[in-house]
């Protein structure tokens, strides 16, 4: 019994009121490990259930509260125990709250200046191995605010030294990192790669298939396609430290090529927690992964390594290409578009976007550089042209570049597909051998098996035909594999890989030649395409950044919507008035500008036709104007808000033929005259008027682009997010 306090005796801060109510008894244990093992807090917990005794509680009204386990035992990590006395008792049913030590009640100060208010609120008093408190009371809230204080200091200086122990263990190297997958730990703290072959293959293939295909989603298509597993060591349970193979997960793969540890640095503090960052109840919130200059500690070649460090910078570089940002080129993506992601734009620098269209049942890119309306929702497109004249202008580079290196080409294919299934090839006979070490452990566990106990051998006669039949599975699995495909080329695979090399054009024009294979092509050659469209006529500057700095410079020509948009008008204009002065009609005009090598704009055919020339030759004075139409016979003229279809045009300063097409789509109300010569009549209020203004000002293409809510089998899904981002 522990012996009472002078102030604790009759006429002490125990009233009978407070009797009547609970006396709660607080233990900080965390885990029934820790019940069964520290049984020093039971023998405390026993200690405090005799000090309520002898403060005047009968034991019918003490009760146990442990921090995390509750009194059901029942885990509940993470609440304390003044959290648990509000939510589960509540403080108005409680007299007494008991601990071996007052500032051991709560975890922060919030929570303990919380439970003193409460407390004082309440009447319960508090008691510990040094005495009885009344918050009530001045002097017993000035003293439990103290030890809060203190408690909270001495907490922080705990958690500061230890902390500092760890960095400085890390700073030499000897503290134990997890290690990932293709490692393992000896019993001497030692990293070593993994012992089993089968797992070094595995590990060394998912680099060099990143660094082949560029992108981890690639790389996870890529095993998955081929069966392939990856290797991991269960680090609990009754099989810790056995080889266990799962099936490939984005997210392992991000693991492995984001970790420092398989290009054998030795890191620590790569991720640092932020505490504005935790979410309330999750402890494993809030971490940031810092970059290589931020980390702690980075020791060089201190663990045995899979690859170079530069090989694992070059694959976070190309991991961090590979995200869809707008100063990143992002990853390949289907579509027609082959320079979706690296053209920018000659005259504000800002990366161009695609934008598709159709036209006569195709879709067609556009690049657009709209940055200034995309951002803030306002301003003019900086430039757009058609994408087929960039596109061929670089793909013509391209195939120069590639027609010296056909040969070189045509071999390193080769050398590729033979390495590929070399790989393969010997994965599987691991797999394989792995399976007959399988089938073997169990024939001998089975022979080596008293014959009497029966229980036993039965179990063990199931393990062995199990593992037969998975041997045998894998067998047939890998014939199916050598028939479809063999280890060696054929010398007519090799003569088809020669023969493609050779007609390098021919091969990239081929059905079997996806955009994809193109764009992944362009790439590996092309790191930046820069754009400048010479005012508003059809002159394109194209720059081409290859691979290694060097630049070409060229200049190609674009469609554009009007004649007057040519650089060359000028000259079209001087020769259609000198060969209107040598008396030619205009049919002859445009068979002669034809012949010369002037080229009509965009959608007027392969050349200028005689009715531009009458424009041109009206708009120069050497024709009269053209004949207006006749006054309609009296009757047939437009009524309230109806217009003929000229005069609308001219009120909204737009072509005629286009208004006429808008009538074909169902934009305008329109009807005929009941007579000949049968003329548009089109009803236009104020209100359509405006909208009719509203759609003259959008941008051409407007409404044959796919929305993101369309669907279009022509498209690929691959482009609908940068179909949307275009409207965004």
């Amino acid at each position: 019994m522990t012996a009472l306090m002078p102030w604790e005796r009759s006429g002490s801060k125990v009233s009978d009121r407070q009797l009547t109510r609970l006396a709660v008894v607080y233990v900080r244990q965390s885990s029934m490990q820790q019940v069964a093992d520290h049984q020093e807090s039971t023998r405390l917990q026993y200690a405090l259930v005799d000090r309520a005794a002898s403060l005047g509680w009968p034991a019918s009204r003490v009760v146990v509260i442990d921090e995390d386990l509750g009194r059901s035992g029942a885990s509940t990590v993470g609440r304390s125990g003044f959290q648990r006395l509000v939510t589960e008792i509540g403080l108005d049913h409680v007299g007494l709250v008991l601990g071996i030590e007052m500032s051991r009640l709560a975890r922060s100060g919030k929570d303990w200046y919380q439970l003193i208010e409460l407390c004082a609120l309440s009447g319960a008093l508090l008691a510990d191995t040094d005495g009885v408190y009344d918050p009530a009371e001045h002097n017993d809230r000035l003293l439990l605010g103290l030890k809060g204080t203190m408690a909270e200091a001495e907490l922080h200086l705990i958690k500061q030294r230890m902390q500092a122990g760890r960095v400085n263990k890390a700073r030499r190297g000897e503290l134990a990192v997890p290690l990932p997958i293709g490692y393992v730990r000896r019993p001497s703290g030692e990293a070593v790669l993994d012992p089993d072959e089968q797992a070094q293959t595995v590990v060394r293939l998912v680099f060099s298939k990143f660094a082949e295909l560029g992108t981890l989603h690639a790389v996870l298509r890529w095993l998955v396609e081929h069966g392939i597993e990856l290797p991991v060591r269960l680090r609990r349970g009754p099989d810790k430290g056995e080889l266990e193979w799962r099936r490939p997960n984005r997210m392992t793969l991000q693991c492995m090529l984001h970790s420092p540890v398989y290009a054998g640095i030795y890191a620590y503090g790569r991720r640092r927690v932020e505490h504005r960052r935790q979410q309330p109840g999750r402890p494993s919130t809030g971490r940031v992964v810092r970059g290589e200059d931020e980390w702690l500690v980075f020791i060089p070649d201190a663990l045995p390594a899979y690859l170079t460090i530069e090989q694992y910078r070059a694959n976070l570089a190309r991991l961090a290409a590979n995200a869809a940002r707008a100063e990143t080129p992002g990853t390949v993506r289907g579509g027609p578009a082959l320079l979706a992601g690296l053209v920018k734009c000659g005259r504000c620098g800002k990366r161009m976007t695609v934008r598709y269209h159709q036209h006569a049942g195709s879709t067609r890119p556009d690049y657009v550089c709209a940055r200034q309306m995309t951002d803030y929702g306002s301003g003019e497109r900086c430039q757009a042209l058609n994408g087929a004249c960039v596109d061929a202008f670089v793909t013509a580079h391209v195939l120069a570049a590639l027609a010296p290196a056909a040969l070189e080409v045509s071999l390193h294919a080769a050398e590729q597909v033979l390495a590929e299934r070399a790989e393969l090839e010997k994965i599987w006979s691991q797999r394989l051998e792995h399976a007959a070490i399988s089938a073997d452990r169990a024939r001998r566990c089975y022979r080596l098996a008293e014959p009497e106990n029966r229980l036993v051998v039965r179990q063990l006669e199931k393990d062995w035909e199990q593992a037969l039949a998975a041997q045998q599975t894998l067998q047939e699995e890998y014939d199916r594999f050598t028939l479809t495909r063999p280890c060696t080329l054929t010398a007519a695979e090799q003569q088809a890989i020669t023969a493609l090399a050779d007609d390098i054009e021919g091969l990239w024009s081929a059905p079997t030649t996806t955009a994809t294979d193109r764009k992944e092509i362009i790439r590996a050659l092309v790191e930046q395409v820069t754009v400048t469209v010479l005012g508003t006529s059809e002159r394109v500057t194209v720059t081409i950044t290859w691979a290694g700095g060097r630049t070409t410079t060229g200049e190609t020509a674009r469609p554009v919507a009007l004649l007057q948009q040519l650089s060359y008008f000028p000259q079209i204009k001087e020769r259609v008035l000198e060969l209107a002065g040598q008396d030619h009609r205009a049919e002859a005009i445009a068979r002669r500008l034809h012949a010369e090598g002037f080229r009509p704009a965009r959608g007027r055919g392969d050349r200028i036709s005689a009715s531009a020339v009458k424009e041109i030759l009206r708009e120069l004075g050497c024709l009269p104007p053209a004949r207006t139409r006749p006054a309609p016979p009296p009757g047939e003229a437009p009524g309230h808000d109806e217009w003929w279809l000229e005069d609308l045009a001219a009120e909204l300063d737009m072509p005629a033929v286009t208004l006429y097409s808008w009538i074909y789509r169902g934009w305008v109300n329109a009807r005929k005259e009941s007579r000949r010569p049968y003329r548009w009549i089109l009803h236009a209020g104020p209100t359509e008027l405006a909208e009719l203004r509203e759609r003259r000002t959008r941008p051409p293409g407007w409404y044959t682009r796919l929305r993101w809510t369309d669907t279009d089998p022509r498209i690929p899904a691959q482009d609908e997010d940068q179909t949307a981002s275009s409207h965004l």
